[in-house]
């Protein structure tokens, strides 16, 4: 299982494209946003400024471009060629190919988190405290998992032509919708209650409740951990429904 995960870590950090839209894209798209802002712009019902409000936003962003958009594409791609099938003849656990999979996207997400904070301290001079950029680094970097296992869900429920459509539906309806491109504040107030229960809203709620000097709130700590069960449990059903099939 060891040699699956550092094959996987090699194949993403190889793919330059996946790099670019998962590591630089996030940071570009933040001094796209927050360029022409300063600490005195405050982002209405947050407390926080423009360009530390954008900067969880696109780190989350970011996060979830590798998790989701490395997971899912992949996994169906390589049931269409057989490579899973191939794996499954070989002593290799279920558990391993999922675990290579989310292994490799959260390799990759973690440079997206930081070369967003380290743009956003240098260019934006947003500052906190050592402990809450380790704070916001984990709580990122762990939330991500959530979206890894709906990667994973979305691979085994699509086939290959398929699960594009269908990444790019689910991953560009969670970042709009859930806030990370713009605040949730600037929607009426019935998109404003949706999006109070998507996953990816909950997930910069970690982030920003952080830079706020306070521990994330129960609810969205809630929401991540129910959304990955599902997540979890759905992946696992359809893996195990595919391993029928085959």
């Amino acid at each position: 299982m060891n040699s699956l995960i550092k094959l996987e870590i090699t194949r993403a950090l190889r793919n330059k494209k996946f790099l670019f839209f998962s590591v630089l894209y996030p940071s570009i798209l933040f001094l796209l946003i927050a360029g022409s802002a300063d600490s005195t712009d405050i982002v209405d019902g947050t407390g926080l400024s423009l360009p530390a409000f954008m900067m969880v936003s696109m780190a989350s962003f970011g996060a979830l471009t590798a998790v989701l958009m490395g997971n899912g594409e992949r996994i169906a791609k390589e049931r269409e060629s057989g490579w899973v099938r191939q794996l499954r003849l070989t002593t290799l656990p279920g558990r391993g190919y999922v675990l290579a999979k989310t292994a490799s996207a959260a390799v990759v997400s973690l440079p997206s988190i930081v070369i967003v904070f380290v743009v956003a301290a240098a260019f934006k001079d947003v500052r906190f405290d050592a402990w809450q950029w380790l704070a916001l680094t984990a709580a990122i970097w762990a939330g991500s998992l959530c979206f890894a296992a709906l990667g994973v869900a979305i691979g085994y429920l699509a086939s290959g032509d398929a699960v594009r459509p269908i990444t790019m539906i689910v991953y560009f309806g969670l970042s709009i919708l859930g806030g990370l491109w713009m605040p949730t504040t600037t929607f009426p107030q019935w998109l404003q209650d949706i999006a109070k229960w998507l996953p990816t809203h909950a997930y910069a709620g970690l982030g920003q409740a952080i830079e706020l000097g306070n521990a994330p709130h129960a609810k969205d700590v809630a929401l991540i951990v129910v959304y990955f069960l599902l997540f979890a449990g759905g992946a696992a059903w359809l893996y195990r429904k595919d391993t029928l099939k085959a």
